[in-house]
């Protein structure tokens, strides 16, 4: 949990979705990983989650942290994604990361963008 002035904001990693990042980072020889997460706009719902380790960590990011591993959100996205959780989910056509999102009030049918209103 991070506090921006009097605005609480939220982003929880499930412990699996850190060990998973852990175990991608290691595998790419990163040490301290930093996985930012944003939200751009596109696909048939409106938004896509784009998410990639980075090498810095932005003044104005917004800065979670879970069993060693460090997630940053930018301020654009942070608002679409307050109160969402970053999971590592495995069934039977494989894993993935997956964001539980509170905001989207909608997704299409492949489940890659959302839309939020």
């Amino acid at each position: 949990m991070q506090e921006q002035g009097q605005t609480t904001m939220v982003f929880n990693i499930t412990d699996k979705a850190a060990e998973e990042i852990l175990k991608v980072a290691k595998e790419n020889s990163i040490e301290n990983p930093i996985l930012r997460v944003r939200v751009v706009p596109g696909g048939c719902s409106g938004f896509q989650y784009a998410m990639g380790f980075d090498d810095t960590v932005e003044e104005t990011d917004n800065v979670f942290e879970h069993n060693g591993v460090k997630v940053v959100i930018d301020q654009f996205s942070m608002p679409y994604v307050n109160g969402a959780e970053l999971d590592f989910v495995v069934d039977f056509m494989g894993g993935g990361f997956t964001i539980r999102n509170p905001n989207a009030s909608g997704s299409c049918g492949c489940g890659s963008s959302f839309s939020c209103g």
